[in-house]
C-alpha cells in the first residue's frame, strides 16, 4: 500500500526510509529510553539500535557553531587581569599589539 501511494504521488519514499527516519527521531529523543526504541524496532541487540544515534552532519555543525559562539561570548566577558606592579597597561598593550580598552 505504501509503495502504491508513493507511486501515485510521485514520491521516491520507501518503507525503509520511513522506518529509518522514525528510528533516528526516536533515538534522538531524550525522553525515550534507547531500550524502548530497541523494542519498537524489534532489534535483538541494543548495539544495533545504537547505530541510529550517529549524529547527522548538519546537527554536528550546528552544535560546533553553538559551542564556538558560547566560547567567544565567555571570552568577551572575562575580565582582563591587572598588570603586575610596575607595568603600565598601555605599554603592555603596545607590546602585545592590543587596543587600549
Amino acid at each position: 500500500m505504501f509503495e502504491r501511494a508513493a507511486a501515485k504521488t510521485g514520491s521516491s519514499a520507501t518503507l525503509h526510509a520511513l522506518r529509518y527516519t522514525a528510528a533516528c527521531r526516536m533515538a534522538e529523543d531524550p525522553a525515550l529510553p534507547l531500550t524502548d526504541v530497541q523494542f519498537v524496532l524489534g532489534h535483538a541487540l541494543l548495539t544495533t539500535t545504537q547505530l541510529y544515534l550517529t549524529p547527522r552532519k548538519e546537527e554536528v555543525i550546528r552544535r560546533v557553531l553553538a559551542h564556538h559562539s558560547e566560547q567567544v561570548r565567555q571570552a568577551r566577558q572575562r575580565a582582563r587581569p591587572a598588570p603586575a606592579p610596575g607595568y603600565r597597561p598601555e605599554t603592555l598593550d603596545v607590546l602585545f599589539g592590543r587596543q587600549a580598552p
